[in-house]
């Protein structure tokens, strides 16, 4: 149990950090919010285009929900699906304005270290004792070293972009390409138009930011000749990719899902399956990205919808129980680890299955699954309620999970090319944890932790 008086730190000032924030003022707790960024939801800002498939009420955390309601604040249509930067404005803005939290949050702080104060890795007596301390970089140019008694890491993955190359890698001249390369869901109708209209488009991903990325792409080529959609996924076998259309328990998914295999069965994006990206090349024609026994036809641009993985080098020097596959916390792991299963329940959980064999420290939200790509933003409030509870002493509530799961179906990737998960996507299918899910303005996509966010 923390002193009433400690600080805890927490890194990230997304939905899930200012949650955490929330939760530790109404403990009576000292929260020290560090955000790389120059404002709240840098990382959302940079997909603010995208519509969410989740409605809001799924996208606020009931804590900070009241904080806000106390001081006239409300949402204007709870049962309407934001887009990305309208969680910002209409829900992070206000909430990091409230004056329980505004004080504690500094911008421009990008956390370099979290160590234990005078112990590396490798000491063992006294360490529980010793504060943890952080190496922070500030936009100034300054350093300096926070002392906290806990620490809740909330920075999200945005920033560790997975790369092309198949091997978990960089492709061979990936980095020479980098400046053609787009990692994640770009503006192609708006903000990123000229670079992209009359272009050939490579999309490289086989999830919902890719289906994102390919439908706003084939928008774009009705309107500006000569765009050209090539679609490189990994899977021989596609026949599970697209969900399960009208059965679909988001109708939303499921209707991106038939949106794009009408693209494809009309010509509008051209597959090519089971392509592994080995290398990329510049030509005087392009770019040239090949596998081990193929090249594709020269490109322009690619996109790289292949998801996000988390940074763990700041946290280096701590004691850490993480999944060597999933990189989440052990516990966790066997529940969204898609190698383990094609469909079944990711349930709430809390302080203990997030717990570490460093005490106090925690990683959270969508950095918290590690690469899986199932996560619910709601899960992340339920995971910094139960940790700033055990934080706070409070082990019975801390222990005692108050979260109910929307009821949703969701396709795994199919590893093996069989059949197995065609059942995921009907009506009949147990409730798992919703995806945050993101749709455009024109098409409704979905897209998890290692899609978008």
């Amino acid at each position: 149990m923390l002193d009433a008086r400690s600080k805890v730190v927490v890194i990230g000032a997304g939905p899930v950090g200012l949650a955490a924030a929330a939760h530790l003022v109404n403990a009576g707790m000292t929260p020290i919010i560090l955000e790389s960024g120059d404002s709240v939801g840098a990382s959302i800002r940079k997909w603010s285009h995208v519509r969410v498939f989740s409605p809001w009420q799924y996208n606020v955390d009931p804590l900070a929900k009241s904080m806000l309601e106390a001081t006239g604040w409300e949402l204007t249509d709870p049962n309407g699906y934001p887009t990305g930067g309208e969680i910002v404005r209409e829900y992070l803005e206000p909430l990091a304005a409230h004056s329980d939290i505004a004080p504690h949050l500094r911008y421009g702080a990008r956390v370099v270290s979290v160590t234990r104060l005078g112990f590396d890795k490798m000491k063992t007596s006294g360490r529980d004792s010793a504060p943890f301390v952080l190496h922070v970089s500030m936009d100034d140019g300054t350093d300096e070293h926070l002392i906290a008694a806990a620490v809740i890491d909330a920075s999200g993955t945005w920033e560790k972009p997975n790369p092309i190359g198949s091997s978990g890698v960089p492709a061979i001249g990936e980095h020479e390409a980098a400046d053609r390369i787009w990692y994640g869901i770009p503006d192609v109708i708006d903000r990123e138009r000229a670079r992209y209209a009359g272009k050939r488009v490579l999309v490289a991903g086989s999830g919902h930011s890719a289906f994102n990325a390919l439908a706003d792409l084939v928008t774009l080529a009705r309107d500006e000749p000569g765009t050209e959609i090539i679609w490189a996924v990994r899977r021989g076998d596609t026949r599970q990719m697209f969900g399960g259309g009208d059965a679909d328990q988001l109708p939303e998914r499921g209707s991106l899902g038939s949106r794009i295999e009408q693209y494809l069965a009309t010509g509008l994006i051209r597959i090519v399956t089971g392509f592994r990206v080995a290398r990329i090349d510049r030509t005087s024609d392009g770019l040239v990205v090949s596998s081990a026994t193929e090249s594709l036809t020269p490109v322009d641009e690619i996109i790289a919808a292949t998801g996000f993985r988390p940074d763990l080098s700041i946290v280096s020097e701590l004691r850490l129980g993480l999944d060597p596959a999933v990189e989440s916390p052990t516990a966790l792991a066997p529940l969204i680890d898609p190698n383990v299963h094609s469909c079944g329940t990711v349930r709430p959980h809390g302080y203990r299955e997030l717990a570490h064999p460093e005490p106090n420290f925690y990683i959270v939200g969508m950095k918290s699954y590690g690469r899986a790509p199932t996560f619910l933003m709601l899960t992340g409030y339920e995971q910094v309620r139960s940790i700033v509870a055990a934080l706070a002493g409070d082990f019975e509530r801390a222990r005692n999970v108050e979260l109910v799961l929307p009821e949703t179906g969701v396709c795994s990737v199919d590893l093996t090319g069989s059949t197995a998960a065609s059942s995921c996507c009907g009506p009949n299918v147990a409730p798992v944890a919703q995806l945050i899910g993101v749709t455009t303005e024109r098409v409704p996509v979905l897209a998890g932790r290692s899609d978008i966010v």
